[in-house]
Formats: structure tokens, sequence, C-alpha cells
């Protein structure tokens, strides 16, 4: 793929980075040759200097010719904006922004933007690292990624049906994992899937 990278902060770097390792034509824009400076040394890709509002600067990257753009500078007013004119101007589909607020990931679907709400993330990764000792996976399927998250059951549930678990509204009760090792894949109709005290629930959720 030919991506656009909007931003090389920290978040920007790594995936910039990611993207060049995996085999992809990068393109990074930001206004400091400061923050360009950070790419690694065997960086292949392209780093440009300038406003990245500029039609410009994102046409000298090569914008016209890009797969999908990720726009992931600290501003959010400036994500949403820059991603919009990717979509508009540049009739690019597969735009990616990060936003920082999660209150305004409202505002992004509105415009039919796609999002990464690191903070979001952080506090349910947190969250999960707390009250859950299991380890959680993600794992991706072509374009999709799907989150694993590992609930255990206590006293208080026991003989309650599986799809009682405790989840998130985004979350569904995927499988259960007994206490000998076995699992179960989870049957929305079916009513004989009771809990028992120290089961593990497997909750899967869509992350993009």
């Amino acid at each position: 793929m030919n991506v656009l990278v909007i931003g090389c902060g920290r978040l920007g770097v790594r995936l910039a980075a990611l993207l060049d390792e995996r085999g992809h034509e990068v393109a990074v824009v930001d206004e400091s040759a400061a923050m360009l400076a950070h790419l690694p040394e065997d960086f292949s890709g392209l780093a440009v200097t300038g406003m990245p509002m500029d039609m410009a600067v994102l046409k000298s990257a090569g914008i016209e010719n890009c797969d999908a753009v990720a726009v992931v500078t600290p501003d959010d007013n400036l994500n949403i904006t820059i991603s919009q004119v990717a979509r508009e101007f540049f009739h690019i589909d597969n735009v990616v922004a990060r936003i920082s607020d999660p209150s305004r990931e409202s505002v992004f679907a509105a415009f039919g933007l796609h999002t990464v709400c690191p903070t979001k993330m952080a506090a349910t990764s947190i969250y999960n690292a707390i009250t859950e000792p299991w380890e959680n996976r993600q794992l991706t399927f072509g374009t999709a990624s799907v989150a694993f998250r590992v609930w255990e059951a206590d006293h208080a549930h026991q003989g309650r049906l599986l799809q009682e678990a405790p989840h998130f509204s985004e979350e569904a009760v995927f499988a259960v994992v007994r206490a000998n090792g076995s699992m179960e894949l989870a049957q929305p109709n079916q009513f004989d899937q009771k809990l028992n005290e120290g089961d593990h629930v497997l909750l899967a959720s869509v992350t993009d």
C-alpha cells in the first residue's frame, strides 16, 4: 500500500516505521524538521517538512496517489480537518484519524471517519490489567482486528447463564474456558451453558 502519515510525534514515528518495515510505500508530513529527524535511520520512505493543511505540501508528499492516510497529530481539530480534506478533495476512502478526546468520537463518526483513540485504548488496557489477570489478545483477519478480553466468573455468578457474563456494549460473549481446560463456544440460545466459579469467559470486540 501507498500510505501517507500526517504527524511525526511518537505515534507517527512508530506507525511510519512499522509500515516501512512491512514493505509499504510511506510518506510522512510534519511542520517540524526536528520531529521528522526522529524517524529511524533505515527509514526508506519520504519525509516532507511543511504545514499539513497546505495542499501543495500534501501533493508533494504524494497524497494524490495514496491508498490510505493516517492523521495522527496531537491536535484533534487539525486531525478532523485534514481527514476531511483527504476524503473530500483527494477522494481517499481509507482515512484513519487519531483523537485524544473520547467525547469527540461522535463528531468524527458523523463525518464518516474511522478513528483511533489512544486515550480510550489506554484506559481499557489499564482496566483490564487491573481487573483481569489473564493476558488479553488481539488478532487481525485481513483488514479487521478483533480484541479478546478475559473475565473470570466469581461466586456471585455461579449458575448464571454464560450469555449473562458482564461485558461492555461493544463486546460479545465468545466462549468459556472451563477449569479442566476445555473450551465451549458461546451459543446465543443455549440455556444449559451455565457459569461455574473460576470459569474464564472470552469476550470479543472488533477494534477496527
